[in-house]
C-alpha cells in the first residue's frame, strides 16, 4: 500500500531542496498531486498478475494467439521517469484460453511497479506461462525511456526492444517464424 502522507512530506522536501518554495501558489498542492499520482502509478505492487489470468476457458485451441500494439506505460526504477511503448503478447494454448483483456490486464499490473523493461517482459511471460500452462509464450516490448529522452544523452524518439520467449516459441523454429511473421518482422 502506497503511503501517500509520506510521499507528500518527502516531495515537499524535494521542492524545498531544489530551491523552490513548497508553499508558493503553483506548488502548494503539488505534494498531494504527486502522492495521488504515485498511488496510481504504483498500484500494481498490491496486485497479482496471475489473478487477472485466472478466468479462462477450455476451448481445445492449440494454435498461436496474439494481441499486439498494446500501449503501456511504466516507471523506470533507476530515475523514476516513465517509459512508454507498445507490447505484443503471444501464447500457444494448451487447450485453455483467456480473454484478450486478461492478457492486457496482467501487463498493466506488472507495468504499475518500479520496473526495468527486461524484467517487465520476463514477468509477464512467466505469469502467462504459469497461469495457462501454455505450450509457448512470447512478449515483445518496444518503448521510449524518458530517462534517456529528456536527460543524460537526450535522444528522444529511440525504441528499446526486449523479447522474451518460453516453450515452443523459444525452441521450435516454425513457431518462432510464425510469431515474427505476425509481428511483421523477419
Amino acid at each position: 500500500m502506497v503511503d501517500q502522507e509520506k510521499i507528500e512530506k518527502a516531495f515537499a522536501s524535494i521542492i524545498d531542496a531544489i530551491g523552490e518554495d513548497p508553499k508558493r501558489e503553483g506548488l502548494a498542492y503539488s505534494p498531494q498531486r504527486v502522492a495521488r499520482m504515485y498511488a496510481e502509478v504504483f498500484s500494481g505492487l498490491d496486485e497479482d498478475p496471475t489473478e487477472a489470468l485466472g478466468t479462462g476457458f477450455e476451448e481445445g485451441h492449440d494454435e498461436l494467439v496474439m494481441v499486439k500494439n498494446v500501449r503501456f506505460s511504466s516507471m523506470c526504477e533507476h530515475h523514476f521517469l516513465p517509459f512508454t511503448g507498445t507490447a505484443a503478447i503471444a501464447y500457444i494454448p494448451n487447450g485453455r484460453i483467456v480473454g484478450v483483456s486478461k492478457l492486457v490486464r496482467a501487463l498493466e499490473i506488472l507495468a504499475k511497479r518500479p520496473q526495468v523493461q527486461e524484467r517487465l517482459a520476463a514477468q509477464l511471460a512467466d505469469a502467462i506461462d504459469s497461469s495457462l500452462k501454455a505450450q509457448g509464450v512470447a512478449v515483445v516490448l518496444e518503448a521510449e525511456h524518458m530517462c534517456m529522452s529528456c536527460r543524460g544523452v537526450e535522444k528522444p524518439g529511440h525504441q528499446m526492444v526486449t523479447s522474451v520467449s518460453r516453450g515452443l516459441l523459444l525452441t521450435q523454429d516454425s513457431k518462432r517464424q510464425e510469431l515474427f511473421a505476425l509481428l511483421g518482422q523477419r
